[in-house]
């Protein structure tokens, strides 16, 4: 069966974080936005690690489900609060000097249940990590030795580089990373299953690096806050819901089983047979992430990767350094130079993107529905008039997963219209122009429609094509 996952978030504990980040809260808007898995995030937290101890209960291996009593909506929406799963992850920054360099190296910790939660937080208290200062610690241990230190506690645990190609923070980053993932984690590199591929990258990026190439590319939200939970997400295809089934999708990486992986992978890379694995994962636009291309946001500086290596990376304004880009470091990094994805659309005219390859699942990718409505009605997406559309289509289709990728576009259009309905068929096919982000600015979404489009929208049905196409959730 498959479920809609989102292991990357952050608490009202961490800085610059909504208060509204709290577990009943989060549970509400998983269940608007069509999530069926979430994290606890920030587990190592003092106070967070208490709410979580008191308003979870393990109903499952290793996960977690909320209490009735700690439901923001008790009577109201308690079955499918109750089928919603919480998993134990957190995000720590380890701060650290290799080869005479500073590396900032962003990782996602998972914990198998509360108890080696709880070790894992003692543990780094007697290393001199200060918890209560954030919701994402910073620690003095490199990346390797956090990793060995989770795997001493408990074999279980797994961790994963976190948004790996952001400048600043990430295993790849053009700031304070590494060339590869044996430069980073030595003699442990083999623990190492997948990495996220943050907002600034997608999948097929990632299907370049040799690094990845039978690793799992995962895709999380990093969100700050309830509305952006699910931005990006991780389709899991499991058994059943369970901590060990998740670890084992993810130890899987590939749509590949027995001799195929050996013949594509080489006999080191064949994995243990299993049932569980991942079917997709919903990507933000990269060009949208707010560090796809290298520049500088003061001067209003902004490159391609071919124009950063025809003009170098020096402002040409202020002569500072410019902010190398993910797409850059991809293509510094990369084993093929021209990759390109195979594009099929699905009956619901969803543009489906396929590795030709054939060794990782497929991806889509998707404007969050708040942004569509925004730029369809020409109002900011925290109005009130927004939050209205939004709520309507969630309440009357099931959830935002369902309105982005299932729901019929005549449908739609039935409830808010022709334009907010075209905005949405758009973004399916990827009829859209994002300018893209570099230097901390996030890239700018445009959904054009032409003099004639709007009363057009639904005239012509996307023909339906091979029912494999895209997955059934």
């Amino acid at each position: 069966m498959k479920y809609v996952a989102d292991l990357h978030l952050h608490s009202k504990y961490s800085r610059a974080v909504s208060r509204d980040m709290t577990l009943p809260i989060m549970a509400e808007y998983a269940v608007k936005k069509g999530i069926n898995i979430l994290t606890t995030g920030d587990f190592t937290h003092p106070l967070w690690f208490r709410e979580i101890s008191s308003q979870l209960e393990e109903n499952g291996e290793g996960v977690y489900g909320l209490k009735t009593s700690s439901s923001a909506k008790a009577s109201e929406g308690q079955a499918e609060l109750d089928k919603l799963k919480f998993i134990l992850t957190v995000e720590i920054s380890s701060i650290y000097s290799q080869g005479g360099k500073t590396r900032r190296i962003h990782s996602l910790v998972f914990a198998p249940n509360l108890s080696v939660a709880d070790k894992i937080n003692k543990e780094l208290t007697k290393r001199g990590a200060n918890l209560s200062s954030d919701g994402r610690p910073i620690i003095g241990l490199s990346a390797r030795n956090l990793l060995e230190l989770i795997l001493s506690i408990d074999k279980k645990c797994m961790l994963i580089p976190c948004h790996a190609w952001t400048p600043w923070f990430s295993l790849y980053g053009s700031m304070s990373g590494f060339d590869s993932i044996e430069e980073c984690f030595g003699n442990l590199s083999s623990e190492i299953y997948g990495i996220e591929t943050g907002l600034s990258s997608d999948p097929l990026m990632n299907w370049r690096i040799k690094d990845l190439q039978s690793r799992s590319i995962l895709s999380f939200s990093d969100s700050h806050s309830p509305m952006k939970m699910g931005r990006e997400a991780t389709v899991f295809d499991l058994e059943e819901v369970s901590y060990g089934n998740i670890r084992e999708a993810i130890m899987n990486p590939t749509q590949l089983t027995g001799q195929q992986k050996t013949e594509k992978l080489g006999a080191e890379n064949r994995k243990q047979k299993t049932d569980n694995r991942i079917s997709a994962t919903f990507e933000f636009y990269p060009e949208e992430g707010k560090y796809h291309y290298t520049g500088h946001r003061m001067c209003k500086i902004v490159q391609t990767p071919e124009e950063t290596k025809r003009n170098g990376v020096i402002c040409p304004v202020c002569k500072r350094n410019l902010t190398v880009g993910v797409m850059h470091r991809v293509e510094q990094l990369s084993r093929i130079k021209n990759h390109e994805s195979r594009i099929k659309n699905d009956d619901n005219g969803v543009a489906w993107h396929y590795d030709p390859d054939e060794i990782h699942p497929p991806f889509v990718k998707l404007v969050p529905l708040i942004e569509i409505i925004s730029e369809c009605i020409g109002s900011l997406p925290a109005s009130q008039k927004v939050r209205e559309v939004f709520e309507k289509l969630c309440l009357e289709f099931g959830s935002e997963v369902q309105v982005l990728l299932k729901t019929s576009i005549e449908d739609i259009e039935k409830l808010v219209g022709p334009k907010i309905s075209g905005g949405i068929k758009k973004v399916r096919s990827g009829d859209i122009e994002v300018k893209p982000g570099y230097d901390g600015e996030y890239g700018i979404v445009k959904i054009n429609f032409s003099e004639t489009e709007t009363s057009l929208i639904t005239a012509t049905r996307t023909q339906p094509s091979d029912s494999q196409i895209g997955i059934d959730f």
